[in-house]
C-alpha cells in the first residue's frame, strides 16, 4: 500500500531547497513538484547565478517538471513553494495548468493575492501557510544578515 506523503513533508523539501538558495547568496526561496507522491523537480531561486530576473524557484521548478514528464501540463502535479509566488510564476503556473499550490509564507508586497483577478488556472487548489513560521523565518534571517553587511 503506497502511503500519502504530507504537505509539511514536501514543504520541508522545498525548504532545504531554499536553505540552499540563502547559502549561495540568492534570496531563498525553494520549491518542488509533487507528481503521484514524488518529487519530480526540486529548485531554488538562482537569479544572481545565472544574472536573469526569471531565474525565480518556481520558474525553473515548472521547466524541470515539465521535462521530467515530457509535457508542459502539470494539472497532475502540485508545487510546494516556500513564499507566495510572484504575478509573474502565478502566470507561467496559469499557463501550466498547475493542480495544486501550497505555499508557506505570504508575500505581502510581490504575491498573487495582490492582483483582483484570479491569476492560477481556474481549477488550481490553493493550500496557504503550510510551515509559514519556517519559511518566513528564512527570508528574516537572510535580509537581516544582508542589511548587516551594507552596515
Amino acid at each position: 500500500m503506497i502511503s500519502v506523503l504530507s504537505d509539511d513533508h514536501f514543504m520541508k523539501a522545498a525548504i532545504q531547497e531554499a536553505q540552499k538558495a540563502a547559502e549561495q547568496g540568492e534570496v531563498p526561496v525553494g520549491a518542488v513538484v509533487v507528481c503521484k507522491n514524488q518529487i519530480i523537480a526540486r529548485a531554488h531561486n538562482q537569479t544572481q547565478l545565472l544574472n536573469d530576473v526569471t531565474a525565480h524557484a518556481e520558474m525553473l521548478a515548472i521547466t524541470s517538471a515539465a521535462n521530467h514528464l515530457g509535457g508542459k501540463y502539470l494539472s497532475e502535479c502540485t508545487l510546494y513553494v516556500t513564499l507566495e509566488p510572484c504575478t509573474m510564476c502565478g502566470g507561467a503556473l496559469y499557463w501550466a495548468q498547475l493542480g495544486k499550490l501550497v505555499f508557506g509564507a505570504s508575500d505581502e508586497k510581490r504575491g498573487i493575492h495582490l492582483i483582483k483577478e484570479r491569476v492560477l488556472h481556474p481549477r488550481t487548489t490553493i493550500i496557504r501557510g503550510i510551515q509559514e513560521k519556517e519559511c518566513s523565518q528564512l527570508l528574516t534571517d537572510f535580509f537581516e544578515k544582508k542589511r548587516k553587511k551594507e552596515h
